[in-house]
């Protein structure tokens, strides 16, 4: 079950001693904390508490289990994982556990993995279940001991299910929520046992999503969904050229639109305010609007590309090194590639939309982000008012892929309704959706290697491209690296001799942002794609060469050798009606704390269009939470890359992004679904993440493979049909 938020709810709380040792007594029920590196913050939902906590456990006297995570959900399945978690360590069952999002705070519910409080990176099921494990079996204990002094027995004699203590000796039992108020009274216990996997009822079972109800008929609330007394309904457009600003604006068109009832104009760009979205879309489209473009008006895609590898050709910041990888590459047999990758937008199926309403010295905000203490912040900076007087009412969100780990759409919304009375619904249109966002990078990358006896004896792996941390968590941008961008390449599977791995910082006027797989997805390509090829000019099998490499890396030869059966390796494939030249590719990595392994069959026509037929995907993630979840993660995630390295690419002329929808920025379309099959490796390792990596691994798999049809690698992404058609 999910609550949506009511931030109104009191914060206060005990010490920070009290919140790391572990519970806090509360009027009418038991609260337990987690522990956690920061210090912890109150929960949205409105049950009966007096504590602030980080993220928390509340049984209520009525038997009803609430916790508040730090994590977002956006599809991902994070609610219903760590619900598992909670659940299986308290022994309730998951109609008993309402789940909250959690409010902003900034300082006191920050991510244990990024500090700053964000869902991203794959990185929820890897910071959170065991804090939340033990806190479950905490409460748990506590719970124990309480029906233990009522019965005078022994706590160790006592057991658990769904919620009610039993007593085999007398018969006697007991709910959860009748002993809450005397299991708060007592000392939380200074350590825990969590079960044996053996005993699990709940974790590492694919049991069915939590929220799936309330969508399958309709009664989530995405923040597209909001709707509040009074409310209007804006869209707006920036200037089409990067940085560009407002001119002069003809509203008289616009204001004889029937439900138009104000325009707003504001240095970088204009919005409709009106009775619905449509009659708001009707007026923008009326409006007569001059641009000062601005000194971006010359930008274009050849330019961003010339300056990017221009800049490629310097010395790096050094990431990491190993041995002398430079003296060794100046002679012996010798392999060199680059690979490029273009800007890419997210286009999310919910477009960016946020509803803001601003009166009396305070700001309410309604949006689904991924960062909600960036959006109180960002918002009270724009109106110049103490944080404390924003609230943040966070909700499910329809697609995220990174777009929301920025809150450029909250702070264009708080600008626009401090102009206007009483609330307001921002929502952007498709095209300024992908026009006006922050994209991922361009990327740059060079490698070079040394290869003796069929090994590879040194490596240089050149990273050039924009830094999104430098901006977005500068502690992580140290030395002049960006560990996002050399994320993949500083940490290789393979066993590769004297190593060195160097990131430039090349920024240019286009504004980036993290993007699915993040990255790794250009990393994880080149070093994928340099091992396709070193394979081809030494006549030996792609997955072969791999595997001679891989003599310190068990898991990762554990997920090879499960693929390369699954996917039948050596064969020809399955045969395609699309096109005459067929093609199977491999690739393999080694990221958010996961292991994959994928096998793409392609097909190639005359024309040079790609088809892709099948996806074979071997996974080790660790310890696997939910199994459907992660398997549906994955299949999402080869979607996701498939369109990228099919379609996706954002190019610029005169300054401005010549995409605009889904009929020039291509996604997978369902007449180019391939078969997807996902298979996991059992495993006792600490979870990994999953949101990620299926996009990473895809990509490579199907240059590969394209690769192996037609003799040409490609590298620039995404694929030409003009550099594969047969003829050329």
């Amino acid at each position: 079950m999910l609550r949506n938020p009511d931030p109104t709810f009191p914060a206060i709380g005990p010490s920070r001693r009290d919140l790391l040792r572990g519970s806090a007594a509360l009027a009418g029920g038991l609260l337990i904390g987690i522990e956690f590196p920061l210090a912890s913050a109150h929960a949205d939902e409105p049950v009966p508490t007096r504590a602030r906590f980080n993220a928390f456990i509340h049984i209520a006297p009525d038997d009803t289990v609430t916790f508040t995570l730090p994590a977002v959900e956006m599809g991902q399945g994070v609610y219903t994982s760590q619900t598992q978690c909670l659940a299986e360590e308290l022994d309730v069952s998951l109609d008993k556990v309402i789940v909250a999002h959690a409010p902003p705070d900034q300082a006191n519910y920050g991510s244990p993995v990024f500090v700053v409080q964000a869902t991203g990176g794959s990185t929820t099921t890897m910071a959170w279940s065991g804090p939340l494990r033990k806190a479950a079996a905490g409460a748990r204990a506590m719970l124990l001991q309480a029906a233990a002094v009522g019965w005078l027995t022994d706590a160790a004699g006592l057991t658990t299910r769904d919620g009610v203590i039993t007593d085999p000796a007398s018969g006697l039992s007991v709910r959860y929520g009748e002993l809450a108020d005397a299991a708060a009274e007592l000392r939380p216990p200074s350590s825990v046992k969590l079960k044996d996997p053996s005993q699990f009822r709940l974790i590492g079972k694919p049991v069915h999503r939590i929220d799936t109800p309330d969508k399958a008929i309709g009664k989530t609330v995405y923040g597209i969904d909001v709707m509040r007394p009074g409310m209007k309904f804006a869209t707006l457009m920036s200037s089409p050229v990067l940085a560009g600003k407002v001119g002069s604006v003809d509203q008289s068109k616009a204001l004889t639109v029937a439900g138009v009832r104000q325009v707003v104009v504001l240095d970088d760009l204009v919005a409709v305010i009106a009775d619905n979205t449509w009659a708001a879309m009707r007026g923008l489209d009326a409006l007569a609007i001059e641009w000062a473009p601005g000194a971006n008006d010359d930008l274009n895609q050849a330019q961003l590309w010339a300056n990017i590898e221009k800049a490629s050709e310097g010395a790096g910041a050094i990431a990491k090194k190993e041995g002398d990888a430079a003296a060794r590459l100046k002679d012996g047999t010798l392999f060199e590639a680059t690979y490029e990758f273009p800007f890419l937008a997210h286009a999310p199926m919910e477009m960016t939309n946020c509803t803001v309403h601003v009166h009396d010295g305070a700001c309410e905000v309604w949006t689904g982000t991924q960062v909600p203490g960036f959006a109180q912040a960002g918002a009270a900076k724009v109106l110049g008012i103490d944080p404390a007087k924003v609230t943040i009412n966070n909700h499910m969100i329809g697609g995220g892929f990174g777009r929301r780990l920025e809150v450029d759409g909250v702070i264009k919304a708080v600008r626009i309704a401090a102009r206007v009375e009483g609330p307001v619904k921002v929502v952007w249109s498709r095209e300024e959706d992908i026009r006006q966002q922050l994209y991922r990078p361009i990327y740059h990358d060079r490698l070079k290697a040394r290869v003796e006896n069929g090994k590879i004896t040194a490596w240089h792996h050149r990273v050039t491209g924009g830094s999104i941390m430098a901006r977005w968590l500068p502690p992580a941008f140290q030395d002049g690296v960006d560990v996002d961008a050399v994320d993949g390449a500083a940490e290789v599977p393979y066993t590769v001799g004297d190593m060195l791995v160097e990131y430039i910082r090349h920024e240019s006027a286009v504004p980036v942002a993290f993007w699915r797989g993040v990255g790794p997805n250009g990393s994880i390509f080149s070093i994928e794609s340099f091992m396709d090829l070193i394979a081809r000019k030494t006549g030996t099998d792609p997955l072969a060469f791999r595997r001679g490499l891989l003599d310190k890396s068990p898991r990762a030869l554990g997920v090879l050798n499960l693929v390369a059966e699954k996917a039948s390796w050596g064969t020809s494939g399955p045969a395609s009606p699309f096109g005459a030249r067929r093609g199977r590719g491999f690739a393999l990595m080694n990221a958010f704390g996961s292991y994959l392994a994928a096998i793409a069959d392609v097909a190639v026509n005359d024309e040079g269009d790609v088809r892709v037929t099948r996806v074979v995907v071997a996974a080790d993630v660790g310890n696997v939470i939910n199994p459907d979840i992660l398997v549906a993660q994955i299949q999402g995630g080869v979607v996701f890359g498939l369109s990228a390295v099919l379609h996706g690419k954002i190019t610029f002329a005169g300054g401005r992004v010549e995409q605009s929808n889904f009929n020039d920025y291509r996604i997978l379309r369902i007449d180019e679904m391939p078969q997807i099959e996902v298979h996991i490796v059992p495993s006792t390792e600490n979870s990994g993440g999953i949101g990620e990596p299926g996009t990473v691994i895809v990509q490579p798999a199907v240059a590969n493979a394209v690769f192996a049809a037609t003799g040409v690698q490609l590298t620039r992404m995404p694929i030409d049909a003009t550099l594969i058609a047969k003829a050329v």
